[in-house]
């Protein structure tokens, strides 16, 4: 909970905010909630009382994030049994305590948000990290909603990123064994295996690989790995881990502008740069076994265990108790009970059909080496090799019959088609691309497009 010098900050922030030399009846009441709101967190008892009062005879809907999140971080059971008591009283729903039933609830109504919400939050979570109130500045747009902005229970960059991680040839990586779980890319040649028992504890690598300024993000909770280039019309976006989520998954930031980045689009979405058609293109990555990659890879380079930090990378050790259940860590709008919640699926997202997400069953794919889909008027082909990974071509009008599960694969013609990192390529020369595409949960995948077409 804030110390002494948070709770000068935060009232500091507000008294610049009340300092306006006109306002309407209307801004000096929604001021008064807004304090009253964090006077439970940061004001003396009799102060808390009178905030009470203010909060259950004002009640309107847009009340209830706030009420929320100050629920979530007060160590005051007279505080949280307060506020549940004016929710239950005003909203009719009995979720007592069960904040995530009071978030879903709310996340599946249209969105009501009170006038000082942004400067709300930016005020409540600069008691936890100063670096947050940029987040939440009223400048700039917003193309989430920001009651669906949760505190993940870190700080900025709290879950460090890797930026220009030391790297060891394949042959020094004695720490790896064969079936350890890497994320394997290539870009322009130089190929690079990112262990999940490292990058578990890191979230995000940042460094040039093959020339190129990238980041690969890994979202835990959502088993999803992206590679970005993080270079857009001449500008190299330094991002890291916000310390917030949107329906279970992380939010990146950018170190110039403080603006909230979603993880599955690669664009930032609240904040000065949201709006303005900026948008990361993405690369592929592949889910296989260490082995596996460095069979194809043998020149391949692997993440050293020398860190700079202090963590037990044992292969399963990051978020074994998270994996080891269906259940999840943060609540989300809603499920879908095709599949379990960590079911894997393999996602496709296209830049120019981003209304048609594809997501398609792990377990089905292992059991289709060569499945042939479409989004929209891409053809395209998926190919799963004996480790279970995953790669994506666009087919064009080619029907791939054949798949040796290593880098040969037929046509319906009898041509044969050899297969690497980056394309399929036949002996006449013809090339079909890579399409980038990644592994996820179900639940997050889910979460994250609703309108997802699933096979299974």
């Amino acid at each position: 909970m804030p110390g002494i010098r948070s709770l000068v900050l935060v009232f500091g922030i507000f008294l610049v905010l009340a300092a306006t030399a006109v306002q309407s009846r209307a801004e000096v009441t929604d001021r008064a909630v807004v304090r009253a709101f964090l006077t439970l967190l940061a004001g003396e008892a009799g102060d808390k009382a009178h905030a009470v009062q203010l909060i259950g005879t004002q009640w309107e809907p847009s009340f209830l994030p706030m009420a929320l999140e100050v629920i979530r971080l007060t160590r005051s059971a007279e505080v949280s049994g307060a506020l549940v008591g004016i929710m239950e009283r005003e909203t009719g729903a009995g979720h007592g305590h069960d904040l995530n039933a009071w978030q879903r609830q709310m996340w599946n109504a249209p969105e009501a948000r009170h006038p000082r919400y942004a400067a709300f939050k930016s005020a409540l979570y600069s008691l936890i990290d100063p670096r947050f109130s940029a987040y939440f500045d009223t400048v700039g747009e917003t193309l989430i909603r920001l009651d669906e902005i949760v505190w993940g229970g870190v700080r900025q960059d709290g879950i460090p990123p890797l930026r220009n991680p030391a790297m060891l040839a394949a042959e020094d990586a004695g720490y790896l064994e064969d079936d350890h779980i890497v994320f394997g890319l290539s870009v322009n040649g130089d190929a690079r295996a990112y262990p999940k028992r490292i990058l578990g504890w890191h979230e995000m690598f940042v460094d040039t690989v093959g020339g190129v300024p990238v980041a690969g993000v890994y979202c835990t909770l959502c088993g999803t790995v992206i590679l970005y280039y993080t270079e857009h019309e001449g500008v190299n976006h330094r991002l890291g881990t916000s310390g917030f989520l949107y329906r279970s998954n992380k939010l990146m930031y950018d170190q110039a502008t403080q603006s909230l980045w979603s993880t599955m689009l690669g664009a930032p979405v609240v904040g000065p740069l949201a709006g303005r058609g900026i948008a990361l293109k993405s690369g592929a990555v592949v889910t296989t076994s260490w082995g596996e990659w460095r069979r194809r890879h043998p020149g391949t380079r692997v993440l050293s265990l020398d860190t700079g930090h202090r963590r037990d990378y044992a292969e399963g050790a990051a978020y074994r108790d998270y994996y080891a259940t269906d259940e999840l860590m943060f609540p989300v709008p809603a499920l879908d009970t095709r599949l379990k919640n960590k079911d894997e699926v393999f996602t496709v997202l296209l830049a120019r059909h981003p209304e048609a997400p594809l997501a398609i069953a792990a377990a089905f794919l292992a059991a289709t080496p060569v499945h042939h889909d479409a989004i929209e008027d891409t053809a395209l082909v998926v190919l799963t090799d004996p480790s279970g990974a995953n790669r994506a071509y666009a087919s064009e009008d080619v029907t791939l019959t054949r798949y040796d599960g290593d880098r040969r694969a037929e046509d319906s013609s009898g041509t044969i088609w050899t297969m690497d990192e980056h394309a399929l390529t036949a002996e006449d020369g013809r090339v079909l691309r890579r399409i980038p595409a990644q592994r996820a949960f179900w639940f997050g995948w889910y979460a994250a497009f609703p309108n997802t077409r699933l096979v299974q």
